[in-house]
């Protein structure tokens, strides 16, 4: 534990980005191998358009590192936070701490932002992607972005960790998104059982289907534990998913960037399928009862 305590707390920001894009490569690489879905990482300007969402998220979180920094080191001088108060040992501290993290910098926030609607009108970038692949990882708003940095030092305080923690967090956090985001197909037995401990591709793909309540569901990160707990854990066949959103079918509202920047500052659209919601172009009860728009053939897997 030595040797993670002393590398992580020195790592550098080059460093990281180094481990982030090399994921990046690996999980490109998978997807060329055993993709989900073919020809899913070919449309015109997606991974531009994510690319870019992915520097800006990058930005967002340097400008916040100071913050975080001053938090996790607070904490650690004061013995501030809820695991210190318990005086534990190191050992279960660390394993305490990173679950704390993960359930408040990464579930919690993310459920937060499909029930708060200013929140979700942030968050509907990373949902309107109709290819979903490793890019999409860091597919945020600004908006978001900063909203999410802020939840990560609320997460170091609530909790009380420092910052070679933070810092093995952050770094697994990444490259697990991209992993849970992948165009891949593993075997299938393999999947589920990676489901009962952490976030697998088929789980996360579930998340990202186009419309109500599907969508509102396995939110984690990391660990798969939360969403079971807290009764938002779903499954469903990987193979009948549909990405992107109901409500944004338009091709500039997932794919043209100005237009993308904007949609947070947008009139509202209530998601499809609820008592204010419905689909464009949608003029009667009737449309959003056609078996077209409907969930119920999405079987469980």
């Amino acid at each position: 534990m030595q040797f993670l305590i002393d590398f992580f707390s020195t790592i550098s920001s080059s460093l990281r980005t180094l481990i982030l894009a090399s994921g990046f490569v690996l999980m490109w690489m998978f997807e060329s191998l055993i993709p989900l879905f073919r020809n899913n990482t070919k449309k015109v300007g997606h991974t531009g358009v994510n690319l870019f969402f992915t520097v800006t998220t990058l930005i967002v979180n340097f400008i916040f590192a100071v913050l975080l920094v001053k938090a996790s080191d607070y904490t650690t001088q004061h013995h501030f936070g809820i695991l210190y108060l318990l005086g534990l040992p190191l050992w279960l501290h660390a394993i305490l701490g990173f679950l704390l993290l993960d359930f408040i910098g990464a579930y919690l926030i993310h459920l937060l932002e499909h029930k708060v609607k200013w929140m979700w009108k942030f968050h509907i970038i990373h949902h309107t992607d109709p290819h979903v692949n490793a890019t999409t990882a860091l597919r945020h708003h600004p908006g978001e972005s900063a909203f999410r940095a802020v939840f990560a030092i609320l997460a170091v305080l609530i909790a009380g960790v420092p910052i070679w923690l933070v810092m093995i967090y952050q770094t697994a956090s990444a490259l697990l998104s991209q992993f849970n985001h992948a165009n891949i197909k593993l075997p299938k037995g393999l999947d589920a059982a990676m489901q009962w401990i952490i976030v697998s591709p088929d789980m996360h793909k579930v998340h990202h289907h186009y419309r109500l309540p599907t969508t509102d569901t396995n939110y984690g990160n990391i660990f798969s534990i939360w969403d079971r707990l807290l009764g938002t854990f779903v499954k469903k066949d990987v193979n009948q998913l549909q990405y992107g959103l109901d409500i944004y079918p338009e091709e500039d509202a997932h794919s043209y960037l100005p237009r993308l920047l904007k949609i947070p500052f947008e009139r509202y659209r209530a998601p499809a399928g609820s008592k204010f919601g419905g689909l464009p172009g949608a003029k009667s009860k009737g449309d959003y009862l056609n078996p077209e728009y409907s969930d119920s053939n999405l079987g469980s897997s």
